[in-house]
């Protein structure tokens, strides 16, 4: 199997960021290799690696399971709120034996104008092994993997990716579709004859970035649906395997996976959106369901704001394996870390970004 990675999109740094970058000709210093940042920076192997690791950290007894990480310092850094990502990452890292510190902006030094970069330094001077980092502005990871050396694990970063809610989506799909015994490796006929509709707000959406960038590399594809202003038509050149229907039905009645997204009222700016044309547009409802997608699992990474993107119905119905998505986070992110950590040497020479 080919180790060449796919090439890495350019991160977009807020000023904040840039203005703590060096400006010399000396090299940026290396990424840790076990950092996660993008799903880009996983190859076919480690895709597989991890899948398979999930699987078997899930059924490890867990008295052997938690001599793993046993005492290993693991710091989960959060700029915005969080309640999936941030617990299933905590559960995971206590789960395999390590220790666990969680730093949010409103109870630390972060408050007060400390800089990501000063953050991140501090945590490893306190003994930290792995920083999970969830930040608002697009390419926080880059510069605290550069200014720290360590690894760095993705837990969303502004509206570029989420690469742990991309990993557990694909072994969800797999598994709903194909049983567990497919869930535990990855290749580019993976997903195969399979499309999946990504519904919503697109264009805020770091997940459906993950998605968009993971799922057509295993063979699936990929249909964006939205209104143009939380889908602009440039999104279809994200990647090859990419289109945009902008009409929900006709995007239903091709997919085998349907994952709606939240409308992330938070970053509209007062851009005006009329929610009841959304609802008759966009929803997932019963009656949709059924005459367009019968079979179609549904799929949603969360919160959910049920009545608006679905109905309780269909959230709820046999359909959706949104709890499963949860529930295998906890794996995929055991995987990462176990990945992250197991040995404290870097294996292989790191990346520059």
């Amino acid at each position: 199997m080919s180790k060449t990675k796919a090439t890495r999109p350019t991160a977009t740094a807020a000023p904040e960021l840039s203005a703590n970058s060096s400006h010399s000709d000396s090299p940026q210093p290396l990424v840790h290799p076990r950092s996660v940042i993008s799903v880009l920076d996983l190859d076919y192997a480690e895709l597989s690696s991890i899948l398979s690791h999930a699987t078997l950290l899930e059924k490890e007894d867990p008295l052997v399971r938690a001599r793993r990480l046993n005492k290993r310092r693991v710091a989960l850094l959060f700029y915005e709120s969080s309640t999936r990502t941030r617990t299933s990452f905590e559960l995971a890292a206590k789960s395999l034996g390590a220790d666990t510190a969680l730093i949010s902006s409103q109870s630390s030094s972060i408050e007060k104008g400390e800089s990501l970069k000063d953050t991140g330094i501090t945590l490893k001077a306190l003994g930290c092994e792995c920083i999970i980092l969830r930040h608002l502005s697009s390419g926080a990871p880059y510069l605290l993997a550069r200014s720290t050396g360590l690894p760095i694990l993705n837990a969303g970063d502004g509206m570029h990716e989420h690469p742990s809610q991309a990993l557990l989506d694909l072994r969800t799909i797999l598994t709903r579709l194909f049983g567990k015994e497919k869930a535990s490796s990855a290749d580019e006929n993976s997903l195969k004859g399979i499309t999946v509709s990504i519904v919503g707000d697109v264009f805020h959406s770091r997940v459906a970035r993950s998605n968009a960038l993971l799922l057509p590399r295993l063979g699936a594809q990929v249909i964006l649906c939205g209104p143009p202003a939380l889908l602009p038509d440039v999104a279809a050149k994200i990647g090859p395997g990419v289109t945009i229907e902008r009409d929900f039905d006709r995007a239903l009645a091709q997919s085998q996976v349907v994952m709606m997204l939240r409308i992330q009222a938070e970053r509209l700016a007062g851009q005006h959106l009329d929610l009841e044309q959304y609802k008759s547009r966009y929803q997932a409802n019963v009656e949709r369901m059924a005459a367009h997608a019968p079979e179609a699992l549904v799929l949603h990474p969360g919160p959910m704001i049920r009545g608006l993107e679905l109905t309780s119905e269909v959230a709820d119905g046999p359909q959706s394996a949104i709890a499963e998505q949860v529930h295998h986070g906890v794996a995929i992110r055991m995987a990462l870390l176990a990945r992250a950590l197991e040995r404290s040497e870097f294996a292989g020479k790191g990346r520059r970004v």
